[in-house]
């Protein structure tokens, strides 16, 4: 059931409950008028009054169960919503909605100190991992580096699955110095998870005038550099740019 449809069952339970209420007050106001009734006819008016009361008890009784139903579904409503656009396998944001955040991420910044710096974050290895120990190897890398960002890295911070084997980070309030530090200790963490596991990452700090894809194109080519600065063959770094992406 999508986020709308949860929605629209809670709030059709409410109606509903609220009937259940109306109705059950309806009965009891029948009630109360057959018992008084009663005093100067049958037995039977304090009869039927016994079955309004009874009835006017089954109907709120109902009423509470639409409520507890809607609640549900409210519940599970919300919970739709704060995982909408969350990647499945790691828990980070999926591109299309990592993209919106990290705009409106940008945006905020601009509006207070300017200091932001994104980080073009590449799983080492993930092809070689999937063809060599198989796909279920290859998502537990995965989900090893997406918790290493999130523990390294800030409550605050976005972490966004930008492809198969990339992830885009935004570090608000920092500088490149800081956004390394913050990486040593994505690296440590990642070291302590799975110690054959690694990541290559490319820094760049948000300039006057940057769009994302300038910032993004920018921290991309800062990684392709370090690659390249680290002597990795070509082949390797143009493979390394393409391996798992969706």
């Amino acid at each position: 059931m999508t986020t709308n449809r949860r929605d629209r069952a809670a709030d059709k339970r409410d109606r509903a409950a609220e009937r259940r209420d109306r109705a059950a007050e309806t009965r009891d106001r029948a009630a109360d008028e057959r018992e008084r009734s009663s005093r100067r006819f049958s037995t039977s008016e304090r009869e039927q009054a016994a079955r309004d009361r009874e009835e006017a008890a089954h109907d709120r009784a109902e009423a509470s169960r639409d409520r507890e139903r809607a609640g549900r579904d409210r519940r599970q409503a919300e919970h739709d919503r704060r995982h909408a656009g969350v990647d499945g396998l790691t828990g980070a944001l999926r591109r299309d909605r990592g993209v919106v955040d990290l705009q409106l991420e940008v945006d905020r910044v601009r509006r207070s100190d300017g200091r932001l710096v994104l980080a073009f974050v590449d799983v080492d290895g993930l092809k070689v991992t999937n063809d060599a120990e198989g796909h279920a190897a290859g998502d537990q890398l995965l989900r090893d580096v997406a918790v290493a960002l999130r523990t390294g890295l800030r409550s605050y911070d976005l972490v966004v699955r930008y492809g198969g084997d990339e992830f885009l980070c935004a570090l608000p309030a920092t500088n490149l110095e800081g956004a390394r530090r913050r990486f040593d200790e994505v690296a440590r963490n990642l070291t302590e998870r799975n110690p054959r596991a690694s990541v290559s990452m490319g820094l760049a700090a948000l300039e006057d005038g940057d769009t994302l894809d300038e910032l993004t194109a920018r921290a991309d080519g800062a990684l392709y550099a370090a690659r390249r600065d680290a002597g990795e063959p070509a082949d390797l770094q143009h493979d390394s740019r393409r391996s798992g992406r969706t």
